[in-house]
């Protein structure tokens, strides 16, 4: 889950009797029974600094959206929240689910309580990561002391609000694996020049998002996908910027928009639609609406659907939105 926009519900934790096991958790043995390798790194975090294991074995991930660059980086991930709290089944990303199953990943029971403490310690981890944006962040906020009981724990911080800022910081802070993410960032920088010299870029753009249940979300311009498409010369239009909103959250990348707001604020010539963790909405069925079908963009022609995982793309993504743009305005 890349993201919520819900109330934060209460935070299950985990009672001192299971934690207390953490101290004698089966990762303090190496695969033959004996003492694993001790050497550790530093990593410095909002949250402190953090000993990690230097070769770790055994990692969980808090965050779905986190999971992709741990298998660009080789990093052995044992277990994985589901992309949205309280899936009854999780699944594994498109662009990495060969690298999931190859390295037998697992799911963790999650929901909108708060993550499963004891199924985090029961995956005996030796390394946890988490944070994010948005939902996984403020979970793991909220239970970092416990999560540090079971294991050295790193949040990627909320101003790491990128793909690039994320990768960066796992690759060259948490991984010490700078020269991989430089390589993946130099194809990814060579993919959007070809794609920028190859596309007819729109009008300024605008960018909604769509909740399952039909709230509208704008885009904060300088951030996630208004930001990516920005640089293959996609010009994001000042929304927040000259209007009167407040993030959904504190340092959150989107407010809403009440019914009698769309009208007069979504002007631009171009708007993308996406759904929010899931395709829940498409230019087709919102132009049944009178709100929407009103808009310039609507009219003209020049509102174009994008999948929901556009919204805050990690590197594999962006290079899928890549292809996805070139088609469309190439």
């Amino acid at each position: 889950m890349k993201s919520a926009l819900r109330p934060i519900g209460p935070v299950v934790v985990a009672t001192l009797a299971i934690l207390a096991l953490a101290g004698c958790s089966a990762s303090d043995e190496g695969d033959d029974g004996s003492a694993s390798d001790s050497a550790t790194r530093t990593v410095s975090t909002d949250y402190g600094d953090v000993e990690v294991p230097a070769d770790p074995r055994r990692v969980v991930v808090l965050n779905h959206a986190l999971a992709g660059y741990l298998y660009h980086l080789d990093v052995p991930v044992t277990a994985i929240t589901p992309e949205d709290a309280d899936q009854d089944e999780g699944a594994f990303s498109e662009f990495w689910a060969a690298e999931a199953e190859a390295a037998g990943t697992t799911f963790l029971p999650w929901s909108v309580d708060g993550f499963d403490l004891e199924s985090v310690l029961a995956a005996d981890p030796d390394l946890i990561v988490g944070g994010g944006i948005g939902f996984p962040l403020t979970q793991a906020e909220q239970v970092y002391d416990e999560l540090t009981d079971i294991a050295p724990t790193v949040l990627v911080g909320g101003e790491l609000d990128n793909w690039r800022q994320q990768f960066s910081f796992l690759a060259d802070e948490v991984f010490d694996r700078p020269d991989e993410y430089q390589r993946l960032l130099t194809l990814h920088e060579e993919r959007v020049a070809r794609v920028r010299e190859a596309i007819t870029p729109p009008g300024p753009a605008a960018y909604l998002s769509i909740t399952a249940d039909n709230t509208p979300y704008v885009l904060i311009e300088d951030q996630g996908l208004p930001a990516d498409l920005a640089a293959v010369g996609i010009e994001a239009a000042p929304v927040f910027a000259e209007g009167d909103f407040e993030p959904y959250t504190a340092g959150g990348d989107m407010f809403t928009l009440a019914t009698e707001e769309i009208a007069a604020t979504l002007t631009q010539p171009t708007v993308f639609v996406t759904g929010f963790n899931g395709d829940t909405t498409d230019v087709a069925t919102l132009a049944e609406h009178p709100a929407y079908a009103s808009l310039p963009s609507f009219q003209s022609g020049d509102a174009h659907d994008l999948p929901y995982w556009t919204v805050r793309p990690d590197y594999d993504e962006s290079l899928a939105l890549l292809d996805i743009i070139e088609e469309m305005f190439g």
